[in-house]
């Protein structure tokens, strides 16, 4: 991995550990992160401090990976995705830095569909998927399908 760092008008990426054969789109906001090999990332896409991202991942357009989200290998999120860090955010607790850091791990080979959003301090299991628009507010197994708000399981893999 190589350290990378541009500012031009149409990337912003400071800081960030990319892999070989990565493809990152114009108009995205990257710093402080990690990606894998052969990973791409899509169009008006921000990735906080501290973000791992998996090789061979796909992160579609308009999505954000907020500080603690952790992605392992094989996974695709779908466009405008968004994790969630903080479950009880506040004016006070923003001021105050009292706020709690509530991390997210997508497993190897998950599949969040577009518009989805996940809640700080969960996991998404290995191989799950999360249908598009879903509201994740709690953990997904393995091999489940989750859809809805809140999301809910559809069908379990055979």
């Amino acid at each position: 991995m190589k350290l990378v760092v541009i500012d031009e008008p149409k990337k912003t990426i400071h800081d960030v550990r990319i892999g070989n054969h990565v493809k990152i789109y114009d108009f995205v906001n990257l710093y402080g992160c990690e990606i894998g090999d052969e990973t791409r990332i899509g169009t008006f896409v921000e990735i906080q401090q501290g973000v791992k991202v998996g090789r061979r991942c796909r992160i579609q357009s308009h999505s954000f990976l907020c500080k603690g989200v952790t992605i392992e290998d094989d996974v695709f999120i779908g466009h405008g995705v968004m994790f969630i860090n903080d479950n009880n955010p506040s004016i006070e607790k923003t001021r105050n830095k009292t706020w709690k850091l509530e991390p997210a791990l997508v497993k190897k080979g998950a599949v969040i569909g577009s518009n989805a959003t996940i809640l700080g301090g969960l996991v998404i299991g290995r191989n799950a998927i999360v249908g598009a628009g879903a509201v994740v507010t709690k953990n997904v197994p393995a091999r489940t399908t989750v859809v809805g708000n809140p999301a809910k399981k559809l069908e379990k893999y055979k």
